[in-house]
């Protein structure tokens, strides 16, 4: 999905999140409507979802009950991680099929900081990492463009633009860890290959820095004297993460496979917990898609695949559940005569937006737990 570096940057800017979100409710009932205007047959449809196990996620699942009078099937692992595995299962359950995935993250209005979520069962109520797997990767990440940060300073030598580059950012003995990219920062760098060193101190060398990262910095960056990191001006084009330990086979590694490639681009972003969540929901949905093509088991079904992010808002005192909001990335639609369609941020949010929001299907789950408490007895014998 992301094996174009040139292509990252404008692939996570694509995913639009102002003017394309929807509250659950509305969202799911426009989800059934959808469903029936496109022929599926009431009562025999069945939901999945693959979201993540966090317990902000039980909202959505409670609303996809409701609307579509089912418990929806679980396709989910921790991190919005879709189990492309339970496709043949899942299909044994209903006539016509609906799965939506959506990678989350938290969202707090006060700060207006992504990435947190208030858990209302801890001791006080205190706010979190959200999601929580995301966050964990992202740190041991992060920790490395900080030491790198830090770690190639900007100086001069005999008076031209210089940079000074740690010892071990240009070790090639090291397998995994992050890797600067020379040819953008060091002057004749060819590749990976670089040029004698102009000095070298106890645990750097000194190059010529590139013409090219002095015309994007400016002259003036570089110190008259001594020399200061480069910090922030270390753009996500001048490095990348390599991690050859993570088995393509393992689904454990799904997640951190899906953000290695755009890392760079989700550590320097604004809010870097919403562009993961954002990454992660454009790597599951290509991936789920092509293993849903050429899935036996779903031939000759309806099939509707929606994939978005789930924005969580944090309840406000006096609150149960999040204030969820549902933001559309891109759909699979495979009739069962044989059409098969995919559709865009854009045309997905046409087709949910003309979808009335009522849902006249949707049942009572007060009543229907009621009604089970005073149904039939049924003995169980062995």
């Amino acid at each position: 999905m992301f094996s174009h570096r040139s292509s990252i940057a404008s692939l996570l800017a694509s995913f639009r999140i102002e003017g394309r979100t929807l509250c659950y409710g509305s969202f799911v009932a426009k989800l059934y409507n959808w469903c029936l205007a496109l022929g599926f047959t009431p009562g025999r449809i069945i939901p999945s979802r693959a979201f993540c196990s966090d317990e902000s996620q039980g909202f959505p699942i409670i609303l996809l009950a409701k609307h579509f009078a089912a418990f929806p099937f679980n396709h989910g692992r921790v991190g919005g991680i879709v189990s492309v595995e339970r496709h043949g299962p899942f299909a044994e359950h209903g006539k016509d099929l609906v799965l939506v995935q959506a990678s989350h993250v938290g969202y707090d209005p006060d700060s207006g900081r992504f990435g947190l979520y208030r858990r209302l069962h801890t001791e006080h109520a205190c706010m979190t990492a959200s999601c929580g797997k995301i966050g964990h990767i992202l740190q041991d990440y992060a920790r490395e463009l900080d030491y790198a940060r830090a770690n190639v300073r900007l100086t001069r030598h005999t008076g031209r633009p210089a940079l000074i580059i740690d010892n071990w950012l240009l070790t090639r003995e090291r397998r995994e860890g992050l890797f600067l990219i020379p040819e953008r920062l060091i002057e004749a760098a060819v590749g990976e290959r670089l040029p004698e060193p102009l000095a070298a101190r106890s645990t750097g060398l000194i190059y010529a820095a590139a013409q090219s990262l002095v015309d994007r910095l400016g002259a003036a960056a570089w110190p008259p004297s001594g020399s200061e990191p480069i910090g922030t001006r270390l753009a996500p084009e001048d490095f990348v993460y390599r991690r050859p330990g993570l088995d393509a086979h393992d689904v454990q590694h799904q997640l951190e496979r899906n953000l290695l490639a755009p890392m760079p681009w989700i550590l320097t972003a604004r809010h870097p917990y919403l562009s993961a969540a954002c990454a992660n929901t454009q790597a599951e949905f290509d991936r789920t898609y092509r293993s849903l093509a050429r899935e036996p088991a779903v031939q000759g079904k309806n099939l509707l695949f929606v994939s978005g992010l789930n924005i969580d808002i944090s309840p406000a005192d006096g609150e149960t559940f999040p204030l969820t909001r549902f933001v559309p990335w891109a759909a699979y639609l495979q009739r069962a005569e044989g059409e098969r369609r995919l559709l865009e941020q854009d045309e997905l949010w046409t087709e949910l937006d003309r979808q009335p929001a009522d849902n006249p299907d949707q049942i009572d789950l007060e009543r229907a737990i009621h009604a089970l408490r005073r149904g039939r007895e049924v003995e169980i014998s062995l």
